[in-house]
């Protein structure tokens, strides 16, 4: 399995990054900072799992669901977002994420998102 941590903010990728490598090599694990950046990576090496902020410059959340889908069907995509409202979450989900979580992750959530989407 190969996953790709995206998010504009540095320590929110390495807190989200330290509660997936208490299940996941971390040689598995790879960053990007925006929409841009994230379709990049899954065109190249293809992710099985991508999690996605929604509020990035250049690209946002929102704009990458359908672009990274487009690119590799088979990823599933995890929003993790300070924003929690119900419109986020709704629209998030019928873009094609599979879930909407709210930030940080602490390693009981993380290993309930691995558990159902792997």
């Amino acid at each position: 399995m190969r996953y790709l941590v995206t998010d504009d903010s540095k320590l929110a990728r390495m807190t989200l990054i330290k509660s997936l490598t208490k299940f996941v090599d971390n040689s598995q694990i790879m960053q990007a900072t925006n929409g841009n950046e994230a379709i990049d990576i899954v065109d190249k090496y293809k992710p099985d799992i991508v999690f996605l902020d929604l509020t990035m410059p250049e690209m946002d959340g929102y704009e990458a669901i359908p672009k990274i889908l487009k690119s590799n069907p088979k990823t599933k995509i995890v929003v993790v977002s300070a924003d929690i409202q119900t419109k986020a979450k709704e629209m998030a989900i019928s873009l094609g994420a599979k879930l909407h979580v709210q930030k940080p992750i602490n390693s009981q959530t993380m290993q309930e998102i691995l558990e159902l989407l792997e």
